[in-house]
C-alpha cells in the first residue's frame, strides 16, 4: 500500500508539473485553436461542477458501466473454459485471433442496422470491444497455472467448480485484472467515438458539437473532462486491484527485495 501511495503521489506530481507549464506557456496565447488554459479551466469549472453532469456525463458512464460489467461476465467465464479445455482452444483460436484483429469501428454500422442507436447499442458496440482483452487475459492466465497447482486439486479430489473457484481464478486473477485495465481504455475510446458518431447526449457528442460549432473552449474543457474521467477509473481499479490481489502484490515485493 505505501508504494501505491508513493506511486500516485509521484503521477500526482507530474500532472500538475504539466498543468502548471501549460497555464505559464499558454497564458499570452492569443490562438483561437489554442487558447489559454486560464480560460479553459473558466469554462471546465461552470460546464462540469456540475451544470452539464446529468445531460453528458451520466449518459456517458450510463452505457460505460454495464457494457465492462458484461465483458467481465462474458469474458472471463469463456476465458477460464477456453484456458481450460485446450482442444476447443485450438479450434476457436483463429475466431479469437479474427475478432480481437477486427477493428470494432467497422462493426459501429452493423450494430446500428441490428439495434438501432439507442443505449442498447452503445453497450453493446463497447462490449464488443472490451471484451478481448478480458477474454484472452483470463484465457493465458488459466493456461500459465502452475501443473503442480492442478495436480495438488486432483490429489485432494477438488471437483470442477471447486478447482475453478480455489485454484485458476486465483491464479489467473493477475492477468484478469491486467486483460480488464486494457479493457477499461479501450471501452472508454468506443463510448466516446460512439457518442460522436450516433448519440444526442454525452461527452463525445458534447466534444464534437463544440468542434462543429467553433467553440473551442468548450471543446478543450469536455477533452480535458474526458482525461481526467480516464485518469480516475484507472485510480479506482488500481485501488481495487491492490486490496483484491494484495496476496499478489507482497509476493512480489518479496521477490523483489
Amino acid at each position: 500500500m505505501v508504494q501505491w501511495v508513493v506511486a500516485v503521489a509521484g503521477e500526482l506530481w507530474f500532472a500538475v508539473a504539466v498543468l502548471a507549464a501549460w497555464w505559464i506557456l499558454s497564458s499570452g496565447s492569443t490562438s483561437f485553436y489554442f487558447p489559454p488554459l486560464s480560460e479553459i479551466w473558466a469554462r471546465f469549472r461552470e460546464l462540469w461542477l456540475f451544470e452539464q453532469v446529468p445531460t453528458d456525463v451520466w449518459p456517458s458512464l450510463r452505457n460505460f458501466s454495464p457494457a465492462i460489467a458484461l465483458s467481465c461476465l462474458i469474458g472471463i467465464p469463456l476465458g477460464v473454459l477456453l484456458g481450460s479445455l485446450r482442444t476447443l482452444q485450438q479450434i476457436v483460436s483463429p475466431v479469437l485471433s479474427f475478432g480481437w484483429a477486427l477493428p470494432k469501428l467497422a462493426l459501429l454500422p452493423a450494430f446500428i442496422a441490428i439495434a438501432g442507436i439507442g443505449d442498447g447499442m452503445k453497450v453493446a458496440f463497447i462490449v464488443a470491444g472490451a471484451i478481448w482483452p478480458i477474454l484472452l487475459g483470463a484465457r493465458d492466465g488459466v493456461r500459465a497455472v502452475d501443473p503442480a497447482l492442478r495436480d495438488m486439486a486432483r490429489s485432494y479430489r477438488l471437483g470442477r467448480a471447486a478447482t475453478i473457484f480455489k485454484v485458476l481464478l486465483p491464479a489467473a486473477a493477475p492477468q484478469i485484472f491486467a486483460g480488464i485495465r486494457t479493457s477499461l481504455a479501450i471501452g472508454l475510446v468506443l463510448m466516446i467515438v460512439g457518442e460522436m458518431l450516433v448519440a444526442s447526449s454525452g461527452l463525445g457528442y458534447f466534444v464534437l458539437q463544440a468542434q462543429q460549432s467553433y467553440a473551442l473552449v468548450d471543446m478543450w474543457a469536455g477533452a480535458l473532462l474526458i482525461g481526467l474521467l480516464g485518469y480516475l477509473i484507472n485510480l479506482l481499479f488500481s485501488t481495487l486491484e491492490r486490496v483484491v490481489l494484495r496476496w499478489h502484490f507482497a509476493r512480489r515485493a518479496l521477490h523483489a527485495g
